[in-house]
């Protein structure tokens, strides 16, 4: 592809984001699909760019506004992210708007005009809000006033920065240094992640398929976030676990290291098509042996889950939620929802504790996970449960860690966020039912 053919191209992209209820990184695979012909080399320049241009979407707004803009379309997004972020000069920019067969159109007066301004500016004006300048959607503000306080300028530009890439080391089949020097073999450079005793951290982009560890099943990518909410149920071996809100299966995983291959996982989940997409992840890993699969869209999981009343050791519940944790992975949820609204989240939240409040035994873990930042979506949702619920518990994460586990946080809540921990924003309760509950006060008569 030509230059201006790429211009484009992230034009193209950048017009769709947002008029469809489909995530970005979605969006961006379907282009690709439909064209078959792009390179490897354009692929990441195009994606690279399109991401740039959302990480910056708030600044590029302010800029274009400051400098006479009509409104941040799609072209001058592309014009900033040329000028601040590949550092171009203002003619460098015009030429790159060229009207060629595939390229983009030239600029127009206006957008010519608004160039020449905006060639003046630096990316971070003197007079930018601190909030602009940190990418903050300003009707969550308040929201998040109340969790961070002062301290949310600082957070919200730690959310700027890209994800980084984690791994989660299978210890069934191989030890955390036996990875790495696997890894290192196939010029994959890792270091070990700072709380997770299993995790280790990519320090370059890399194809991980193509490495003998992937294929072998000794590594899964995920967040060391994600992985601290494993660690935080405390499964061990023999225990009878309920992973209700499965998804695509990490979490299962990580539980059935846990128990080393004994005892029993139910994953459940409303995404039928996510969770049968999770059995190659499992026999991949080696653990499918240990893990039943059932899909709640089958009234007879629906059925068989009522029967399972004070069943299970732990119930880990990653509950559907705003996502607002993953604002560094994903820029464009800051801006766009793609699914309920929070009131609808918070009581659906609400709706999953109850379904699986029963099936917890006594003395069993109830675990609460979200990715979100918001408190109505974490310690208010577990306020509530507990009024209503006095046979639980909250117990102090701090101090209920397995072996070899840093515990990241001081207090009863686990609160993860990328500038305090460098992971997703993550968050989770650990609540245990009393061993004098009303359940076991029935078995015994």
């Amino acid at each position: 592809m030509t230059p201006a053919a790429r211009i484009d191209a992230c034009i193209s992209i950048l017009s769709v984001i947002g008029t469809v209820k489909v995530p970005m990184d979605t969006v961006i695979g379907d282009y690709m699909r439909q064209r078959r012909y792009i390179g490897s080399k354009d692929r990441a320049y195009i994606a690279e760019h399109v991401y740039m241009c959302m990480r910056h979407k708030a600044r590029f707004a302010w800029l274009i506004e400051k400098a006479g803009g009509d409104a941040p379309t799609p072209r001058l997004q592309m014009v900033c992210c040329l000028l601040y972020l590949d550092g171009r000069a203002q003619k460098d920019v015009e030429k790159l708007f060229d009207g060629s067969k595939y390229g983009a159109d030239p600029l127009s007066s206006e957008e010519a005009a608004c160039l020449e301004k905006l060639s003046r500016f630096t990316l971070d004006e003197p007079d930018m809000p601190d909030l602009v300048k940190a990418e903050f959607p300003a009707e969550y503000e308040l929201q998040l006033r109340a969790v961070f306080g002062e301290d949310l300028p600082a957070q919200a530009r730690a959310m700027l920065e890209p994800a980084t890439l984690d791994l989660r080391v299978n210890t069934l089949k191989k030890t955390r240094d036996e990875v790495m020097d696997s890894l290192a073999q196939n010029d994959v450079a890792t270091e070990k992640t700072s709380y997770s005793p299993c995790g280790l951290r990519v320090q370059e982009k890399t194809y991980l398929s193509k490495t003998k560890a992937f294929s072998k099943g000794w590594i899964d990518i995920q967040d060391e976030g994600s992985q601290l909410i494993a660690l935080a149920t405390g499964a061990g071996p023999g225990n009878q676990v309920l992973d209700y809100c499965a998804g695509a299966g990490g979490k299962t995983i990580a539980l059935a290291n846990m128990m080393e291959g004994k005892g029993r996982i139910i994953a459940m989940d409303n995404d039928e098509r996510r969770l049968d997409r999770s059995r190659s992840r499992f026999k991949r890993s080696g653990v499918s042996d240990n893990i039943e699969v059932r899909p709640l869209t089958e009234n007879r999981h629906k059925k068989w889950l009522r029967r399972q009343k004070g069943t299970f050791d732990v119930v880990l519940c990653d509950v559907p939620c705003s996502g607002s944790g993953t604002w560094r992975r994903n820029p464009d949820m800051r801006w766009i929802n793609y699914g309920p609204d929070l009131d609808a989240l918070y009581e659906v939240q609400a709706e999953i504790l109850e379904k699986v409040v029963d099936t917890v035994k006594p003395g069993g873990k109830l675990v609460y996970a979200t990715c979100s930042l918001f408190r109505e979506e974490n310690e208010d949702q577990i306020e509530r449960f507990l009024k209503s619920h006095e046979d639980f518990e909250l117990l102090d994460v701090s101090n209920h860690w397995p072996d070899g586990v840093i515990s990241p946080v001081v207090g009863p809540y686990m609160r993860l966020t990328p500038k305090d921990h460098n992971t997703d924003g993550f968050f989770a309760a650990v609540m245990q039912r009393k061993p004098n509950s009303e359940t076991e006060k029935m078995e015994e008569i």
